[in-house]
């Protein structure tokens, strides 16, 4: 049986129960507004009514779902919905009003899954498939499912200007992107992905908006300030004076597409460059945000709420007892775990990489047993600055680990994936460690058959700015080390650098890429055999580490019905004496050569072993 979704929001373009339109606009920064219905004969000007707090609006009996608007600004200038739901031509051109209950969604008996089922799958819609489409994009839906992921991440799909971006230069945050189709064909890829058992999770961007075609500064300047700043320029004004209206569209952004796309995830961008020293009559914002999310859908199916934090907060991962359906977040990508292995596989530690160099495989057993490598220590790379917050109490379903996303990937001089820095062994042994291990799992798109696709920064701005944009990441790149020669670096602007980033579908044609999507589909089943059976209830605390050399550890969970997880690992080019034997079954390995544990072992260079010991 279909049914209707649609979130009710105070801004933007809402058709009424008897037909009119409602259109609301936040402008305080304007004398006057105008509603332009496009395609009225002769064109008309509609005189949106002032009402308190800055606000505009007008309700009429022109206009329904289709049709074109835009609102005129103290006569002088356009400007698109900033709730639009829909921008049929371009983020500088004519709104569409968009009727939800249009569409009618097959998956009523959807709830979604439990967390401790949560496989990502992150892509980018324009990349992943030839076409660049959500149509597209559906078509592999099948193959993802049987490939063993559970939630597929989509990288930013909000409306940016031009044809092509990463999607973190978005400024219509309502507004499926044209580039990759209208809303009804995301609908469709969302509701059939749940029809296969996927789940959809968004990548949401709140700490800025793209540097072309965003026009909230000339009509509403409060919703920006210099009181703080961001590598984008002035933050967004969440804690002064007006930021009641800009938190309440950044909530409603999120409420809408839980609600009216159903969406099963949300995924926040760079949470450290959100800035809220809003005082104790409101809790900060990203509180604020999880709280309303989990008391309107906690209740009655499964919605995840994830961060991308460079503070490591863990207090934003420690759930109150007392109180379910509070303020706190499933999990935050732990990029700590990616940086360490980065580091004991590549050997580079320019950068970033930096704070990971000294003793990195105790930064990996720590990464393993207690979340964060980093919990308030001094980082050298941030200027000998403490970073982050304890978090050994907090289970390891609060992190999500992973070897590559678009961020380590694309943000090299020329995007190289991790295939290409390391060799296959070294590899294939750090890919046993994420998948098996108890926290979350994250793949990037391709990575399950090594792809030989780079990802590269890629942008469709004016030719100025794409410049400005190509002179920024050379002077970037230009102070680490082995970088010497801009010239072959992609340049965002050129299309040619977006098509090189698109997945090449024919290499799983190739012996050596079937074999390692083989490789990911084995240990994606061992996952659901026998770790994901023992993840629900997992506490922090439960697990202990031992180093066996300088590039070897072992580490043991204590799991359901005090059943015991074990990880044995060696890193490094040397063989390593294990000492102390497991009593536990094998259930991976890396090296065929391993018979079992039962007697005094050796692991051979780049191997790794999980074994199980029931209670």
């Amino acid at each position: 049986m279909a049914v209707k979704r649609r979130h009710l929001m105070p801004f933007g373009a809402e058709l009424l129960d008897d037909g009119r339109v409602r259109f609301r606009l936040w402008a305080p920064g304007a004398a006057k507004v105008e509603l332009s219905l496009l395609g009225l004969e002769p064109e008309e000007y509609l005189m949106m009514t002032p009402e308190d707090e800055g606000w505009f609006g007008i309700i009429t009996e022109y206009g329904s779902s289709a049709y074109y608007y835009q609102y005129r600004i103290d006569e002088s200038f356009y400007v698109p919905d900033p709730a639009s739901r829909y921008q049929p031509e371009t983020v500088h051109g004519a709104s569409q009003i968009i009727d939800p209950n249009d569409w009618d969604w097959q998956d009523r008996d959807w709830k979604g899954r439990p967390w401790e089922e949560v496989i990502l799958y992150e892509l980018h819609i324009g990349t992943f498939t030839a076409e660049g489409t959500f149509a597209a994009a559906k078509q592999r839906l099948d193959y993802l499912a049987d490939l063993g992921v559970t939630a597929l991440q989509l990288m930013p799909i909000a409306a940016f200007p031009g044809n092509r971006n990463w999607g973190y230069d978005g400024v219509l945050p309502f507004a499926p992107a044209t580039a990759y189709g209208t809303p009804d064909d995301l609908k469709d890829f969302i509701q059939t992905a749940h029809a296969k058992g996927l789940m959809v999770f968004l990548d949401m961007v709140y700490s800025h908006f793209g540097p072309e075609g965003n026009y909230l500064n000339q009509y509403a300047p409060v919703f920006f300030t210099d009181r703080h700043q961001t590598p984008w320029g002035s933050a967004i004004n969440f804690d002064g004076p007006g930021s009641t209206w800009v938190r309440a569209y950044f909530l409603h952004n999120a409420l809408y597409w839980l609600e009216e796309y159903h969406v099963d995830g949300l995924m926040f961008d760079s949470v450290h460059t959100v800035f809220d020293d809003s005082d104790s009559t409101r809790p900060p914002f990203f509180e604020y945000l999880a709280r309303e999310v989990r008391h309107a859908y906690g209740y009655d199916r499964h919605v995840h709420l994830v961060l991308e934090n460079d503070n490591n907060a863990a207090h934003y991962l420690r759930p109150n007892p007392a109180e379910p359906h509070d303020g706190h977040y499933n999990a935050q990508w732990n990029d700590d775990i990616h940086h360490v292995l980065h580091v004991l596989l590549t050997g580079e530690t320019g950068g970033y990489y930096q704070d990971y160099a000294k003793n990195p495989i105790e930064h990996l057993a720590r990464c393993l047993t207690e979340g964060f490598a980093y919990q308030g220590e001094i980082s050298a790379y941030r200027d000998g600055k403490p970073r982050g917050e304890p978090s050994a109490d907090l289970p390891p379903l609060a992190f999500v680990n992973f070897l590559q996303n678009h961020d380590q990937i694309g943000n090299r001089a020329f995007a190289e994936r991790l295939s290409t820095l390391c060799s296959p062994k070294a590899l294939q042994a750090a890919t046993a460690i994420i998948l098996l291990a108890p926290s979350i799992p994250l793949l990037f798109m391709g990575q399950e058959w090594v792809a030989s696709t780079p990802f590269p920064y890629f942008v469709d701005f004016p030719e100025e700015l794409g410049e400005r944009i190509a002179q920024g990441r050379f002077r970037k790149f230009a102070h680490l080390p082995g970088f010497n020669n801009s010239q072959d670096m992609p340049l965002p602007n050129q299309i040619g650098t977006f098509q090189s980033a698109k997945l090449a579908w024919h290499e799983l044609e190739q012996p050596t890429h079937q074999q390692w999507l083989n490789y990911h589909r084995q240990l994606l089943n061992l996952r659901r055999q026998y770790i994901q059976p023992s993840l629900p209830g997992m506490t922090g605390g439960q697990a202990e580490y031992r180093l066996l050399s300088k590039r070897a550890l072992m580490v043991s969970w204590r799991i359901a019905d005090d059943s015991q997880l074990e990880l044995i690992a060696n890193l490094g080019d040397e063989s390593v004496a294990i000492d102390s034997p497991s009593n536990g079954e094998v259930i991976f390995k890396t090296d065929a050569a391993i018979a079992d544990f039962q007697q005094p072992a050796s692991l051979s260079p780049w191997s790794v072993v999980w074994l199980l010991t029931e209670s």
